[in-house]
C-alpha cells in the first residue's frame, strides 16, 4: 500500500538555492537583522547578507580563482555570519561540505579528501586539527581563512582577504540543472564505518523548504528562531539556516549549548520558536536554573534528530507549558519528512511524528518484502523530490538504499494510522543515535582491533533515560597475555576516544566478553 501526504501537492520551485533564499515572499526589508550573535549582539541585516555574500563569491573567484563545481569546507560552530560564506559559495557556483568542527585529524582528512575540498573556512579554536588534515589532503595554506578578526599563525580573516568591493550576479541554473547540481555534501555515517558524502542538490534543498510552507511550520517574519543546533547538520542547515530566508524570520545564533545561556538568550530576545534535540530538552527539565527565567514567549518546540520519550514530552508540557512536537527526516532527505502540522498543537497525537510533507509517498515494507497496511509495523521506504542524489563516489552504497521503485530505504522500522499519523517503533540499521549523530559501530570496531589487547570487539547502542539518547558501549575479546582489569578497559575506551570526534566516544564504557557472538553470515 503506498500512503500519500494528507497536504496538496506544492509546486517545486524551479532554481538554485541562492535565488530561492533570496526571492523574499515575506518582502522583508534590507534593514531587518536576520542573524544574531546571541553572545556579542553582533547582527547581520539581510541587505548586509546580500552584499557580503555575493562579495564573499567574488573574492573566491578573484582571489582564489574558485570556479563553478569546485568545493570549500566549512569547519566551525555555529557563527552568525556562517550564512554569509555558505551561501556566497553557492552564489560563486560551489558546493559546500559542511563539517563538524570537533572532529579529528583523521576524520576531518577522510571528508576534505573524499568531498575534494580545495577551500576552507574554520573557526580558530578548531585551526590546528584543520591544518593537520589539509596537508595531507593536498589544500594549499593560502586557501585556509578564519572567522573572527584576528590572523593567526599567518592565516587570515575571510572578511579582510575575500571580502572586497565588486559584487557577482550569482550563479543560476536551469530547472535541469537545479535538480541535477550537487549544493551541499553533509556526511553522513553509514554502517560501513567511513562516513559518505550526502549529494543534496539546489532542488532537494529548495523543495524541503516549501514543503514545510505546505506543511504548516507557522514561521514568518514574526518569528524568532532559536539558532542553537549546529549549522553543519543538516537538520539545523535547512530548517534555521535556509528557513530563516524563506519565512523572513530572525534567528538568535549560539555557537553552544549551557543551560543558563540559552534560557538568558530566550528571556532577552523573546525567542517564540525553537527547533530542538531531546538532550536539550532533558538538561531544561533537570536544571532548577530554568525557573530562574522567563521562557513565556516560546509557543512551541520542535523536536527531531532523535526519538522524544512520551515522559519527557509530557514532563517538559507540565513545567513549562510549552508544546513540543516531533518531526523526522535523514541527512539523505534533505532532511524533513514527517512533519507535525503546528497550528493546533495541542491536537498533535502522542508519540506521532507527524504526517508525511506534501510531495512525499511512503510505504511500509515487511521483512520478506511485502507492502504492508494501515497500523502493520514495517521497515519505512519514502518518495519524493527531497531525497538526495546520491552518495559521493560511492554507487555501490547508493544503489543499496534505493529499490527498484525508486523509493529511498530508511533503515527505521516504522508504522501508520488511518489519519496518517506515522510512528517510529524501532531502527533496523545498525547506526547508534548519540544525541542526534549518528555513530557507525563498525568504525568503532575497526579502531578497537588496532589496540593491542584486543583480539575481537563489537560496539552497540543502550539507551539511558537519564541523558534522553544512546550510547556506544564496547564488547572486547582480549588476547590471552592481558588481563580483564578495570584499568585496561580504561585504556581501551581511552584509546579509541582519543582518536574520535566527542560525540563518537565509548561513553557506555568497554565490557569484557570470553566470544564476540557471530551471525551465520559474519563468519
Amino acid at each position: 500500500m503506498i500512503f500519500e501526504s494528507n497536504y496538496p501537492d506544492i509546486k517545486i520551485p524551479q532554481t538554485g538555492v541562492y535565488q530561492y533564499i533570496t526571492s523574499n515572499p515575506e518582502q522583508i526589508p534590507d534593514e531587518k537583522p536576520i542573524f544574531i550573535d546571541g553572545i556579542t549582539g553582533k547582527s547581520c541585516t539581510y541587505g548586509e547578507f546580500k552584499h557580503d555574500s555575493k562579495k564573499f563569491a567574488a573574492g573566491l573567484q578573484d582571489k582564489l580563482g574558485f570556479q563553478n563545481g569546485d568545493v570549500l569546507a566549512i569547519v566551525s560552530p555555529n557563527q552568525y555570519d556562517y550564512p554569509i560564506v555558505l551561501l556566497g559559495t553557492i552564489a560563486a557556483g560551489g558546493k559546500v561540505t559542511t563539517a563538524n568542527p570537533k572532529y579529528k585529524a583523521a576524520e576531518l582528512l577522510h571528508q576534505f579528501k573524499d568531498s575534494g575540498a580545495s577551500v576552507l573556512i574554520v573557526h580558530p579554536e578548531f585551526l590546528d586539527s584543520a591544518i593537520e588534515a589539509s596537508i595531507d589532503a593536498g589544500i594549499p595554506s593560502f586557501n585556509i581563512f578564519l572567522f573572527g578578526d584576528n590572523e593567526i599563525k599567518g592565516y587570515k580573516p575571510y572578511r579582510s582577504v575575500l571580502i572586497g568591493e565588486r559584487e557577482i550576479e550569482p550563479v543560476t541554473y536551469t530547472p535541469e540543472e537545479a535538480s541535477s547540481t550537487t549544493a551541499y555534501l553533509p556526511y553522513s555515517s553509514g554502517t560501513t564505518g567511513k562516513q559518505k558524502g550526502v549529494e543534496l542538490t539546489h532542488t532537494n534543498i529548495n523543495v524541503n523548504l516549501a514543503q514545510l510552507i505546505g506543511a504548516d511550520c507557522h514561521l514568518g517574519p514574526q518569528s524568532i528562531m532559536m539558532g542553537i543546533l549546529p549549522f553543519f547538520h543538516i537538520y539545523s542547515l535547512t530548517t534555521v539556516l535556509h528557513g530563516t530566508f524563506i519565512h523572513g524570520a530572525t534567528t538568535i545564533v549560539l555557537p553552544c549549548f549551557d543551560v543558563k545561556t540559552f534560557c538568558e538568550t530566550i528571556q532577552k530576545y523573546k525567542i517564540n520558536h525553537i527547533y530542538a534535540v531531546p538532550p536539550i530538552l532533558i538538561k531544561l527539565v533537570d536544571n532548577p536554573v530554568v525557573q530562574d527565567y522567563d521562557l513565556s514567549s516560546v509557543e512551541m518546540i520542535i523536536s527531531a534528530a532523535a526519538p522524544l520519550g512520551d515522559k519527557l514530552e509530557k514532563k517538559f508540557y507540565e513545567m513549562f507549558n510549552i508544546p513540543i512536537l516531533q518531526a523526522y527526516g535523514l541527512t539523505e532527505t534533505s532532511p524533513i519528512l514527517h512533519y507535525p502540522g503546528t497550528k493546533n498543537p495541542k491536537n498533535a497525537v502522542p508519540g506521532s511524528i507527524g504526517t508525511l510533507i506534501p510531495n512525499v509517498k511512503a510505504k511500509i515494507i515487511s521483512e520478506d518484502g511485502h507492502e504492508l497496511g494501515y497500523n502493520e509495523p514495517g521497515e519505512l521506504c519514502v518518495k519524493g523530490p527531497n531525497i538526495m542524489k546520491g552518495y559521493l563516489n560511492n554507487k555501490e552504497a547508493t544503489d543499496a538504499v534505493f529499490d527498484k521503485d525508486g523509493f529511498f530505504i530508511t533503515g527505521d522500522m516504522s508504522y501508520v494510522d488511518e489519519q496518517g499519523n506515522f510512528f517510529i517503533v524501532d531502527r533496523k540499521k545498525e547506526l547508534i543515535k548519540y544525541k542526534g549523530y549518528q555513530v557507525a559501530p563498525a568504525e568503532l570496531e575497526s579502531i578497537l582491533l588496532t589496540h593491542e589487547a584486543v583480539s575481537d570487539a563489537a560496539v552497540i547502542g543502550e539507551y539511558y533515560e537519564v541523558e534522553a539518547t544512546e550510547l556506544p558501549v564496547a564488547y572486547v575479546t582480549i588476547r590471552n597475555e592481558y588481563e580483564k582489569s578495570q584499568d585496561l578497559a580504561k585504556n581501551i575506551q581511552y584509546y579509541v576516544d582519543e582518536k574520535v570526534a566527542p560525540h563518537k566516544k565509548i561513553r557506555g564504557g568497554v565490557l569484557y566478553l570470553d566470544k564476540i557472538p557471530k551471525s551465520d553470515s559474519a563468519g
